[in-house]
């Protein structure tokens, strides 16, 4: 069995690290390139930038801040957030992350997943799920929560890794910044219905929590953000806990 994974995720919103709930109420959350450096010396497995600015001047200035955090860590890291195209894709390749996340293009145009996994090898491609709990069950939402497609999160999931998705971030909407846990059900579901890793995201707030997705919802990797930027856990405390578990990490 593969050692799970420990990432954490920092948005980024004009060259800051920013952190909500439930993808709202934005506070700043820190310098990203200290905190790139902070987490790849503590430990953290991968990480991943997403950048949540929509201007011409965000766009910008995240390319500066994934060509720094290249220059300050020795870890893959995945970068996303609106990105819709392959040549945007190769520009940030070229400034240094090792894969490229999409989300919203990919429901817009599903062959995007593709034409990126011919230009950068199907391991380079990780299409980000956001999914929250409705009537109809769990449903994929799109542009960072705010629309509901209609599209259930499993067969979304099933759908991206036969169009060439490496790789599925999957994000609980329902969970997300609550630390109460992650959405372990749903993240189940999809392990067990796909070969590519997923990473569970959405919902930590203790040890605990990183266990239970790992085991129980079967998920490859667990990301998190605000425990790890207010310091409520560290990523030394997190794997020794797993560890206590028998939950295979990398050291």
């Amino acid at each position: 069995m593969l050692a799970k994974r420990i990432i954490p995720c920092l948005d980024i919103k004009n060259g800051r690290t920013v952190k909500g709930v439930n993808f709202e109420n934005l506070a700043d959350a820190g310098d990203p390139v200290y905190l790139a450096e902070k987490y790849y010396n503590e430990g953290a497995d991968e990480l991943v930038l997403l950048d949540i600015s929509a201007t011409l001047e965000g766009r910008e200035t995240f390319i500066e801040v994934v060509r720094n955090v290249a220059k300050a860590i020795a870890i893959p890291f995945t970068v996303g957030g609106g990105i819709s195209s392959v040549d945007q894709a190769e520009r940030l390749i070229k400034a240094g992350a090792d894969k490229i996340s999409i989300n919203t293009a990919a429901i817009q145009k599903p062959e995007l997943i593709g034409k990126m996994a011919y230009a950068f090898g199907r391991q380079c491609v990780v299409v980000a799920i956001d999914t929250m709990l409705t009537d109809k069950g769990w449903e994929v939402v799109s542009h960072a929560g705010t629309k509901r497609t209609g599209i259930k999160a499993l067969e979304w999931a099933k759908t991206c890794e036969i169009l060439g998705a490496g790789e599925i971030l999957l994000t609980s909407h329902t969970s997300d910044g609550t630390r109460e846990g992650f959405a372990v059900d749903i993240t189940r579901k999809i392990s067990q219905s796909i070969s590519i890793p997923v990473i569970a995201s959405g919902g930590a707030g203790l040890p605990e929590h990183f266990a239970e997705v790992l085991t129980t919802g079967m998920a490859d990797a667990a990301l998190a953000a605000g425990v790890f930027h207010y310091g409520v856990l560290s990523i030394p405390q997190v794997k020794k806990y797993l560890q206590s578990r028998n939950i295979e990490v990398r050291y």
